[in-house]
């Protein structure tokens, strides 16, 4: 077995974990699951069947991935953040053929009790702040805080806010990586990569 679980977790026959994974107390992964390298997966947490799951992703306690959930690479999902999968939910209707995707893009950080509402995307490493009710795509190293989350400045890869204006034009260096950034009217790019530690 290549990925490690506890001896009170549960995970499905069916379920892939990549090397090195971790699977912690009283979690349950679900047959379909596709789990990446090098994840940590807490106390509580469920992983549903058609749930994609990338490499070296931290997923706190007590927090549900439901079905339509994509996390790229390096996500990393606060203690008791909240997926969701249908908009319009009611105990009486069944909607399970229409879940709304939900994607988070590389590096993305999910602060913790954050809710994001199904069927949209969080770009490259954004960061959502804790609490924050995400109802829209947000774009890559945008910082989102509030209810409903709201775009108050920009996140390096290194997890550092920039010295950039909420929108419009701008340049900004990250001291810790090197990382160059331009901002132009309401997108953020990085032009020069630098190293992360």
């Amino acid at each position: 077995m290549a990925f490690w679980k506890h001896e009170s977790a549960i995970v499905d026959e069916g379920a892939q974990l990549g090397e090195g994974s971790k699977v912690w107390h009283f979690a349950h992964v679900s047959p379909g699951a596709r789990i990446g390298a090098r994840c940590a997966l807490g106390q509580g947490v469920y992983v549903g069947n058609d749930v994609t799951i990338g490499d070296n992703v931290r997923i706190q306690n007590n927090v549900s991935v439901y079905d339509a959930v994509t996390l790229e690479d390096d996500v990393f999902c606060g203690p008791s953040m909240v997926f969701t999968n249908v908009y319009n939910p009611r105990a009486a209707v069944a909607r399970k053929n229409e879940y709304r995707r939900t994607l988070v893009r590389r590096g993305a950080t999910l602060g913790a009790n954050c809710t994001v509402v199904c069927g949209h995307t969080i770009g490259r490493y954004a960061f959502i702040g804790a609490g924050a009710v995400v109802q829209k795509d947000v774009p890559d190293f945008a910082l989102m805080v509030g209810v409903p989350a709201r775009r108050i400045g920009w996140m390096s890869r290194f997890g550092e806010r920039l010295e950039l204006p909420v929108s419009g034009v701008g340049e900004a260096n990250c001291p810790h990586t090197g990382d160059h950034y331009v901002l132009q009217g309401e997108t953020c790019t990085l032009e020069k990569e630098g190293t992360l530690p």
